[in-house]
């Protein structure tokens, strides 16, 4: 008797968790813009939200909306989140006490319930003696979702009392395969939709189709490295390879224009390349939008290089925001210090916004985000971000471009080419182009 009176104690307060987490979704009258231009409906949430919540989520889809489409890998999900839809498991409200694990030829059968070997309770539906799909409490939240030998497998959804949410592939207890993860709790509230490995958030998968808008940045490199120049042939330019590991998610094969073009202009104080105005000159006879970057040095003071990067580059209305290169080593870092380095170049951001009228572009990459952008909340704020990470997953970041290989290919220029990606598609890349280029 005593056996079970803890059975029906466990059903209850596993049951009392799971009707907290998981009760019928419950909607205010928030209207996600972006979502409801696409289809002149309305898209809500749970009221479980608080109004800074709910304002973080709307951002966040926002934000998605505007850079994806139903070419995307996961938009159909994150359509339906926007909607309020939410992934359950149905299961018995109530289990009465003669259908506490019911047994047929020695089998558990239908609703049971089940102590994992965590001691954690499941409250689910069992078939020839194998638990299938349920409801598992635990101090942080619940799962609700498909099992294998009593841990989360296939698809399955997991809840906070904060109002996070994921929905996704599970394997072995853990996060494994394609997901979408609300997470509004800490300092950085974000909206990941991708691929998990193990538990761990990879990104996004992204697949290169001729939608996509392709870029490429140049320096006196593209030019050979002998005495002798090699021209670029700017009539031929088109991409033909996004890299080693990009070439794995080419739809078809790759055959791209080369919409935009960012091309070295200077480094440090007293370097300048020598290519850059018959580049520049070229590439605008074209047509073809232009920016300039400048490679900065941790060995000079910020408001000198911002005078010699204004000095000796061209600003013509319509091209794009200048950019600044940032590639310290650790050491370089560890030996000018963090605060330092961030003083220096906040005087060269602000002086070239000042004499072009645009913010300039930040160009990083990963190692630097995760040890030292990650600390500066107003420039990631404030500022586009451009970044070098070569990997088949798109950067986890609010992003303007991505330059995903140092070894893709162009006709019209001989040897490797970075190739770059802009963050979103047509639509997105003219209003970027209408709001953030230079107006002169």
């Amino acid at each position: 008797m005593k056996k079970t009176l803890t059975y029906i104690t466990i059903v209850m307060t596993a049951l009392m968790a799971a009707s907290y987490l998981i009760s019928e979704p419950k909607h205010t009258g928030m209207s996600l813009k972006t979502v409801a231009k696409a289809d002149d409906s309305l898209h809500r949430v749970s009221n479980a939200l608080s109004p800074e919540q709910q304002q973080l989520l709307e951002e966040e889809l926002d934000y998605y909306f505007e850079r994806h489409n139903v070419q995307d890998e996961g938009y159909e999900m994150v359509v339906a989140f926007a909607n309020g839809q939410r992934y359950q498991v149905d299961i018995p409200r109530q289990v009465p006490l003669t259908n506490v694990g019911l047994w047929d030829n020695n089998l558990r059968e239908g609703t049971s319930i089940v102590l994992d070997s965590l001691g954690r309770t499941i409250v689910g539906t069992c078939r020839n003696n194998s638990l299938e799909t349920g409801w598992r409490p635990d101090s942080l939240g619940i799962y609700q979702g498909e099992f294998a030998a009593e841990k989360a497998h296939g698809h399955g959804a997991y809840l906070t009392p904060d109002g996070g949410y994921f929905e996704g592939h599970w394997d072995n207890d853990k996060r494994h395969g394609f997901g979408i993860n609300l997470q509004l709790s800490g300092d950085d509230p974000r909206l990941h939709v991708g691929e998990w490995t193990k538990g761990r958030f990879q990104g996004e998968r992204m697949k290169y189709t001729s939608e996509r808008i392709y870029g490429i940045d140049i320096s006196k490199y593209q030019h050979g490295k002998g005495r002798r120049p090699v021209p670029i042939l700017w009539d031929k330019l088109r991409i033909t390879n996004v890299g080693k590991r990009g070439s794995h998610n080419v739809s078809g094969t790759a055959d791209y224009p080369v919409s935009f073009v960012f091309i070295k202009s200077t480094e440090s104080t007293t370097i300048r390349n020598k290519f850059y105005v018959n580049d520049y000159a070229q590439a605008r006879k074209r047509g073809i939008p232009i920016g300039a970057y400048h490679f900065w040095s941790m060995r000079t003071s910020g408001i000198d290089q911002a005078q010699h990067f204004l000095r000796n580059t061209l600003f013509k209305d319509g091209d794009l925001p200048p950019v600044l290169d940032i590639e310290p080593s650790k050491s370089q870092v560890e030996q000018m210090g963090a605060d330092r380095m961030f003083m220096q170049i906040r005087i060269w951001l602000r002086a070239v916004e000042r004499s072009t009228g645009v913010k300039p572009i930040l160009y990083v990459n990963q190692m630097f985000v995760n040890n030292y952008l990650s600390k500066q909340p107003d420039l990631k704020r404030d500022y586009c971000v451009w970044i070098a990470r070569y990997s088949e997953y798109k950067p986890d970041l609010r992003l303007a471009f991505w330059q995903l290989c140092p070894d893709g290919h162009v006709a019209g220029i001989q040897g490797d080419v970075d190739i770059n990606v802009f963050n979103g598609y047509k639509l997105q890349f003219e209003k970027f182009l209408e709001e953030e280029t230079i107006k002169r």
